[in-house]
């Protein structure tokens, strides 16, 4: 008996120092612990995210139309614009259109497609008399600019027309030569 008496006089008199509810909630403790480091950890060295899978990447060369104030809904303009966002999706190029607002003059449309050329256009296109003209009477002060009139006009050395009638051969035309331009 005077074995169990001094035994229990030693841990009487250290300190203990024990978590309220026992090995239990220590064991709790230490668990919700490790999980905040691991979070903690994973958040830091997790790599970054590859963009957004629906971002494209364009390369740095542009296809512009210039089109009447019905714009790329014109019945007109629709074929070329289908043909020039094809030939976007197969180079990567961007594309872009303008329409020109107010009368449809020459005079008119030689102010907007002036906004085209110094927006740096690798291939003007136009589609319609207003601006089909204004390319015409254009093209020899811009001779660094390529230009496509779709519908009638003048060939010229930095100028080509696409005499096609029907929407489905414009739309090809028009894709095979933006799409020449673009990969350029």
């Amino acid at each position: 008996m005077g074995q169990k008496l001094r035994a229990r006089a030693g841990r009487a008199g250290a300190p203990r120092w024990r978590l309220p509810g026992g090995r239990r909630t220590a064991v709790i403790a230490g668990s919700a612990l490790a999980l905040l480091v691991a979070s903690v950890v994973t958040w830091l060295v997790w790599p970054e995210g590859s963009p957004d899978p629906r971002a494209r990447v364009y390369r740095d060369v542009s296809a512009c139309l210039l089109t009447g104030s019905g714009g790329v809904n014109d019945p007109a303009a629709a074929p070329v614009w289908a043909g020039m966002q094809a030939a976007s999706l197969e180079t990567r190029g961007k594309v872009q259109y303008l329409e020109v607002d107010g009368p449809q003059t020459r005079e008119q449309a030689a102010t907007y497609l002036a906004t085209l050329v110094n927006s740096r256009c690798d291939l003007i296109l136009s589609v319609g008399d207003a601006a089909n003209g204004a390319v015409v009477a254009a093209a020899p002060t811009y001779t660094n600019v390529r230009f496509v009139l779709v519908g009638t006009g003048a060939r010229r050395d930095n100028v080509s027309v696409v005499e096609e009638q029907e929407p489905a051969a414009i739309s090809r035309t028009v894709e095979a030569l933006v799409a020449e331009a673009l990969k350029g």
